[in-house]
């Protein structure tokens, strides 16, 4: 973590220790906190939010209510939000929940990985110092592919980095490795280059909002699955943000 980068954190993660620590990084967070904590009031904000303090740290919280239609019905949830991003002019609320539902975007990061890199196959070492080789191996070279990515998409205005199809840049980077391209001393190797290229070659279209329903991906018999009767559909879904000016949520 460093300065300029946003962290966004689940509630599991917003100790008042663990985020002083992410702050001492340097880096900005935007957290979700328990509706039954009860963060002063110091000063209200135009956008909604108010300026308040958990423990050392000066943050601003942000209170919503967020509703998901789809065509199996509607459910409405309500949520507080906690970050040092403290300029509301800048950082208005509304946009601050909108980056918050992208916390999301780790679950594909773990689907590249164990699918598209692992092909679901197994980490091949039998020992801890293999184990710890191996994952930092898949983990560094998941990295710079997501950063080919992001410099290739930050090339093309308003292009999104989720239209970028991370199996077509894993592709061109296996290519150019099997195919040992650049490995001459005196050659300019442009493997960020190469990968760009590809990926702007074949952009996705904009994703739609989507939503799967949480279930138990591995019940444990392997023939429950009928009798749980679990929805495995994908629906089409409209998302409607309100941001609260109360004083308080309930918990």
């Amino acid at each position: 973590m460093h300065d300029g980068m946003i962290v966004l954190l689940d509630r599991g993660f917003s100790s008042n220790a663990f985020l002083e620590t992410v702050a001492g990084t340097g880096a900005a967070f935007c957290a979700r906190i328990s509706a039954a904590r009860k963060p002063p009031v110091l000063r209200r904000f135009d956008d909604g939010s108010f300026l308040s303090r958990i423990g050392k740290l000066e943050v601003r919280i942000i209170e919503c209510e967020i509703t998901i239609a789809t065509t199996a019905g509607r459910t409405t949830g309500v949520y507080r939000l906690a970050t040092t991003l403290l300029g509301h002019r800048r950082h208005p609320a509304f946009e601050l929940v909108r980056l918050y539902h992208e916390r999301w975007e780790v679950e594909s990061a773990f689907f590249a990985i164990k699918k598209s890199m692992l092909g679901r196959r197994v980490l091949r070492a039998r020992t801890m110092p293999g184990i710890t080789q191996e994952v930092y191996a898949l983990l560094t070279t998941y990295q710079l592919i997501r950063i080919a990515i992001a410099d290739a998409t930050a090339t093309v205005p308003d292009a999104d980095p989720d239209r970028a199809s991370f199996t077509v840049a894993l592709q061109t980077a296996r290519d150019q490795a099997i195919q040992a391209a650049g490995v001459i001393a005196d050659t300019v190797i442009d493997l960020v280059g190469t990968i760009g290229r590809a990926v702007l070659d074949q952009l996705m279209p904009a994703r739609r909002l989507r939503l799967s329903l949480r279930a138990v991906k591995r019940p444990l018999s392997r023939y429950a699955y009928k009798s749980l009767r679990v929805d495995r559909r994908t629906y089409k879904t409209t998302i409607s943000i309100d941001i609260l000016s109360t004083d308080s949520i309930s918990p």
